[in-house]
């Protein structure tokens, strides 16, 4: 969840290429097409990922060559690829981007391949209008999921707390803060990691709130005052020991391996629903998964089903259908499906369900479950957002959180600058 691409990077970058570290790499070897992968997330991923390179090589021939990166260090990476014209062939796509590279043409429209090598027939169409953008295909969704609390339930059985449901709320949140500093477990473990300068934790309370991060056109669907109650919020369960310091915070890089459920310091980390898989991987003590805190018991609608991430084909790829064809395997086949299980998501093709249904764990038919049955949690899928919205979450949302955390700028201060430099980011275009 955390960490942005650079978006004065990636124009340049993209506006070069449109003129003329990895965290591991391998390759799946047979005959026939080359293609190159990429894409964020753990190991975890990265095995079942390359597992299923492998058995596509191996059935359709050619070569897969995979790379990941953590997600801070993927968007530079992506970048760079994409200024050299050299951006691998499939590559791993964020619903909050997906605008903005296919504004630039850096992933190519898929709708020509549909019905061919994209073999879409049951495909959910609510997924694939995740992908879309300006009524052609860019993105094919691998695995629908939605924004989830991890709750490491060892430490609450430990600290003499019950473990909390779907209808936890913000105020709840000051109880169980006080009965964790009460019980002072695992030297002196915290409820919650601070979350404030999260896109997806914001935009989860902004629409309980009635509210939006963007219109449709683009624009701050909040204001000013949204945003210093939001810095206030958290300032509130950060003086009284509810969220892990700003000192312990900052030692979160965006790697689930830094995230503060991992390190031990928070028993409670906002993430995304298909993470549990990977983050229960991480830990010893037994993960469960509930919604976002609600702003009142009553209040719902914060949640929303999106596409994970997708897979998208590179602009510059000169193997584009058979980039597609890759992908259509990837998220339609029986047999791949089996490999991959529910580490992306919910699948989004009904024979992928289908293959998966009797050999899920605990931990995928959980995810499974928490996906299918928000309830009153869930609201519609926003807009995708705006161009400038990756570089609004780095450059300003998490810059002012982390300064209000440490006490340099007051929220009444911060909330103003908010929405000044977002709106300023917004009116470049």
């Amino acid at each position: 969840m955390n960490g942005q691409i650079d978006r004065r990077h990636f124009l340049k970058a993209t506006s070069a290429w449109l003129a003329m570290g990895a965290m591991g790499s391998r390759m799946a070897f047979a005959e026939g097409s080359n293609l190159r992968l990429i894409f964020w997330g753990s190991q975890t991923r990265a095995q079942v990922t390359n597992a299923a390179a492998d058995l596509y090589a191996k059935r359709e021939g050619g070569s897969v060559q995979s790379e990941f990166l953590s997600w801070n260090d993927y968007w530079p990476k992506l970048a760079t690829q994409t200024a050299g014209g050299n951006a691998p062939d499939v590559l791993q796509m964020d619903y909050r981007y997906i605008v903005e590279y296919a504004s630039r043409q850096a992933i190519a429209p898929l709708d020509e391949f549909i019905g061919d090598a994209l073999n879409l027939g049951q495909f959910d169409k609510d997924q694939l209008a995740g992908g879309s953008v300006g009524g052609k295909l860019y993105g094919i969704s691998l695995g629908a999921n939605s924004c989830a609390t991890m709750i490491n339930t060892d430490a609450f059985q430990e600290a003499g707390i019950a473990v909390p449901t779907n209808a936890l709320t913000y105020d709840g949140l000051h109880d169980i803060g006080a009965a964790f500093k009460k019980a002072n477990i695992r030297g002196g473990m915290r409820a919650i990691a601070d979350t404030s300068g999260l896109e997806p934790v914001l935009e989860n309370w902004l629409r309980q709130r009635g509210k939006a991060l963007y219109t449709a056109d683009g624009k701050l669907a909040f204001d000013a005052d949204d945003i210093v109650q939001w810095f206030k919020l958290w300032t509130e369960l950060r003086d009284a020991g509810i969220c892990v310091t700003a000192e312990d915070q900052a030692l979160d890089t965006g790697s689930l391996e830094t995230s503060m459920l991992v390190t031990g310091k928070a028993a409670m980390f906002p993430a995304n629903s298909n993470q549990l898989v990977a983050l229960q991987a991480l830990v010893k003590d037994k993960l469960a998964l509930c919604g976002y805190p609600r702003v009142a018991a009553t209040t719902g609608g914060g949640h929303y089903r999106k596409p994970a991430m997708l897979f998208s084909v590179a602009g510059s790829s000169k193997q584009k259908a058979a980039a597609a064809k890759f992908i259509s395997f990837f998220v339609s086949d029986p047999d791949a499906a089996k490999l991959l299980g529910t580490e992306r998501g919910i699948p989004c093709s009904a024979a992928a369900r289908e293959a998966i249904a009797a050999t899920l764990n605990e931990n995928s038919r959980m995810a499974l479950d928490f996906v299918t049955n928000l309830g009153d949690l869930l609201g519609p899928i926003p807009p995708s957002p705006p161009k400038a919205a990756g570089e609004i979450e780095l450059s300003v949302l998490r810059t002012l959180s982390q300064e209000v955390a440490f006490g340099t700028k007051t929220p009444e201060k911060a909330g103003p600058e908010f929405v000044a430099l977002a709106n300023d980011l917004l009116s470049r275009g």
